[in-house]
């Protein structure tokens, strides 16, 4: 299938910065480094399923992620990483039962169109919108909200994550994920310098994901920091190839991360930092 040549630039242009230890990988390399990339931890991160989007087949596209995510094998947890229904709330109950039926530890990120309250999110995923927490005593995971109930677009707490990353100062990596970014170099991200600004601070923060742009699916880079995105699995707009993106970290803190098409896992971009 051809991509957009905004997508193949994006990943393009970024491997020729000089932003440190940073390689781009074909999915031939990608696969070849199964032999030698002793993967310590696996992570998997799908954005805009978009449960319950009127004239959309929103039950067969958790469906084929579910069997993609079985297909995954040795993963620790999951991130859905926002935008998990499309603004009405009653489905935001039915959308945990798909995704307690995977029968893989999760966490959930808040997205614009996930228009319940706090109060609310609490009492269905027993997460707050803000949260963090250590994965195994090794790494950090940061989760952010970003929006409202009315579904505007937010810088995030800026005081919760400048909390979160000096707690979690001395591990070896964090990861940061959250559903808009924080930058204005999408047509739908919005300008939040001080995230920015804070997430260079902190040089084990490895990456930060987001989701939001379902028509964007590479990385970009700010003062050093990689940004990833993953495309959508669901919803009624976007990239023609529904994905989610994989994260591996190895006892050296080596990150490996690749963006995987649901219907058949092919190796859409990847790379090694």
């Amino acid at each position: 299938m051809k991509r957009r040549p905004f997508l193949k630039n994006l990943t393009a242009l970024s491997g020729t910065l000089a932003m440190g230890s940073f390689t781009s990988l074909s999915a031939k390399a990608y696969r070849k480094l199964d032999d030698d990339f002793a993967g310590q931890y696996k992570i998997i991160t799908a954005s805009d399923g978009h449960y319950g989007q009127p004239d959309t087949d929103y039950e067969s596209s958790h469906s084929n992620l579910k069997k993609a995510i079985w297909k995954e094998k040795g993963t620790d947890f999951i991130v859905f990483n926002g935008d998990l229904i499309h603004d009405e709330p009653r489905f935001m109950t039915e959308v945990k039962k798909v995704y307690d039926s995977i029968k893989m530890p999760y966490y959930v990120n808040k997205g614009n169109h996930d228009r319940i309250d706090p109060m609310q999110w609490r009492a269905i995923w027993g997460q707050d919108q803000d949260m963090g927490f250590i994965h195994d005593a090794n790494f950090g995971v940061v989760l952010l909200n970003c929006s409202n109930v009315e579904g505007d677009y937010l810088c995030a707490n800026l005081e919760f994550l400048k909390m979160k990353l000096y707690q979690y100062r001395e591990l070896e990596n964090i990861l940061v994920f959250i559903h808009i970014s924080q930058n204005d170099w999408t047509k739908h991200g919005i300008a939040c310098d001080d995230f920015l600004a804070t997430i260079s601070e902190y040089s084990n923060v490895k990456a930060t994901f987001h989701g939001h742009d379902h028509d964007v699916d590479g990385i970009m880079w700010n003062r050093k920091k990689p940004y990833f995105w993953s495309g959508h699995f669901g919803g009624s707009w976007g990239n023609p190839f529904p994905s989610y993106r994989v994260i591996e970290l190895d006892e050296s803190g080596t990150m490996r991360t690749a963006l995987k098409r649901v219907s058949d896992g092919e190796i859409l971009n990847a790379h090694l930092i």
